[in-house]
């Protein structure tokens, strides 16, 4: 976890990010550390698998695809042309890329969850007094309680 907040604070002081997204991604972390470590799953509880990919908007999209195929020897997986789209991965979408403003933004992250059927999700939720939400940019989704776009999707076993 130390890593991931190291980078986030110096993405903060480098001015890619705000002081509301600093905080927002912080809270977000202790968070489900918090609940991972004091609350066992309920039986009507969405089991997390991972996170199953992060959306992130930019200003360029050629030059961000370079950078995370250089770094981390990702591929181009799958590009919607129509909504100027790129999905890099290695067997599976990691990173999603959209030309799109505020540049520099996480847009969604997508969580994968155990068991996924579109009926028992709707019904978890329900239960919780959530609903989900449904478009293009964000499929199968919810806000979190500060309106961070979360995707939820069928579980996947690690690579």
């Amino acid at each position: 976890m130390e890593p991931m907040i190291a980078d986030m604070v110096e993405r903060f002081e480098r001015g890619s990010i705000s002081r509301r997204d600093l905080i927002r991604s912080l809270s977000m972390l202790l968070a489900a550390r918090t609940v991972s470590a004091e609350e066992p799953a309920a039986d009507t509880s969405l089991t997390a698998t991972g996170i199953d990919h992060v959306s992130v908007l930019v200003s360029d999209v050629e030059r961000s695809r370079a950078f995370y195929q250089n770094l981390f020897a990702l591929s181009t997986l799958s590009e919607d042309k129509e909504h100027g789209i790129v999905r890099l991965g290695r067997k599976r979408v990691i990173v999603s890329i959209r030309k799109e403003l505020p540049y520099g933004t996480v847009d969604h992250f997508g969580v994968g969850v155990e068991n996924f059927s579109r009926d028992r999700v709707t019904q978890a939720l329900k239960q919780r007094g959530l609903t989900a939400q449904e478009n293009w940019q964000y499929g199968y989704y919810l806000k979190d309680p500060d309106g961070v776009n979360v995707q939820l999707v069928p579980g996947r076993e690690s690579p």
